[in-house]
């Protein structure tokens, strides 16, 4: 297999802010690996907050084609060989895609489809990232009936986060979703999360820094159940998480692609947790990826391709609320845009 790969910039429709950052564009990775005239496409979204960049996944990338082989089917083998080299999951995450999108070409199938699993999953959220309580509830409104569920973003450390819900509350009859991407701490988590449950707030993502020696005591005491994001990467970090958590987040990005993510999803449900499936603000490409297991999970947050200005890939269906695979082989994706090369 031939594998090359080059940097892209994508622009949000407007600035993104979490608790920690606020984005204007993010940096990605496409890959792109031919066999026997067929291209398999994936996406790399990786974040410095777990020591990745455009420039560590390029880096990795480069030396990723010796590891390939010349068979996209062996999957397993192909993994134990980017075993060997550590971290880079965004990247690995991308070949895994790449190799995906390659089978289902080959054979003339859709990823799920291989993967026996069903096409749809449950509605998508819609992010509404971090402001003022009246700005939250502002956007909020806008949204009108596009989506079914909506996922605010928390963890100002300013003390107004129960109101930023209640505003929002106030506004919408919609199931609320919040995550705080680990800025509170468990005096205000505790606080927070029993002033939430009379909101109607589905669960509260991540309250917690990651690992944070409260953790099994915040799922005890919380009348909301607590789904951690950043305490789980691959699946042998699932059965700490059940001591903290009812529920855990999966990314490709942070798991290394499809087959991590499947087998999360099991450990988690052999341990009577959750399961969501999440994104980065990434293009359709990555979207697609992960659109193949959401049928595996309870929640599901991928609109990270809907926050963009313009998205360079399209084949992702976005129907009532559900963002769906393509009927199409592999995953299939194809570039919206030139290919500025």
């Amino acid at each position: 297999m031939r594998l090359t790969h080059r940097p892209a910039t994508l622009r949000l429709e407007e600035p993104f802010t979490i608790s920690r950052s606020t984005d204007v564009e993010v940096e990605e990775v496409f890959v792109e690996l031919e066999l026997d005239g067929l291209v398999g496409y994936g996406e790399a979204s990786p974040q410095d907050v777990y020591g990745e960049s455009v420039e560590s996944a390029s880096a990795f990338l480069d030396e990723a084609e010796s590891l390939l082989g010349d068979d996209p089917f062996a999957l397993a083998e192909i993994e134990r060989r980017f075993a060997d080299a550590p971290g880079e999951m965004a990247a690995k995450a991308a070949l895994d895609s790449a190799l995906h999108d390659l089978c289902g070409k080959l054979t003339g199938q859709p990823v799920w489809r291989l993967l026996g699993l069903e096409r749809g999953g449950p509605p998508t959220s819609w992010t509404i990232w971090l402001g003022d309580p009246d700005d939250m509830a502002r956007r909020t409104e806008r949204v009108g009936n596009r989506f079914r569920r909506l996922k605010l973003k928390l963890g100002a450390r300013d003390g107004l986060d129960v109101e930023r819900v209640r505003s929002v509350r106030s506004v919408t009859e919609l199931p609320l979703q919040v995550d705080v991407n680990e800025y509170w701490e468990i005096d205000e988590a505790l606080e927070n999360v029993k002033a939430l449950g009379d909101l109607g707030v589905q669960y509260v993502e991540q309250p917690l820094p990651a690992g944070h020696p409260e953790g099994a005591r915040l799922k005890k005491e919380s009348p909301l159940p607590i789904y951690v994001d950043e305490d789980v990467h691959t699946a042998k970090d699932v059965r700490e998480a059940a001591q903290r958590a009812h529920g855990v987040n999966i990314k490709l990005a942070k798991s290394g692609g499809i087959r991590e993510a499947v087998r999360i999803a099991h450990a988690a449900r052999a341990l009577d947790l959750g399961v969501m499936l999440g994104c980065m603000v990434e293009s359709s490409l990555a979207i697609a990826a992960a659109c193949q297991v959401a049928s595996l999970c309870d929640h599901v947050d991928l609109d990270g391709n809907l926050l963009l200005a313009d998205d360079p890939w399209e084949g992702v269906e976005f129907a009532n609320g559900v963002q769906l695979p393509s009927l199409e082989p592999g995953l299939g994706v194809r570039q919206a845009v030139p290919d500025p090369r």
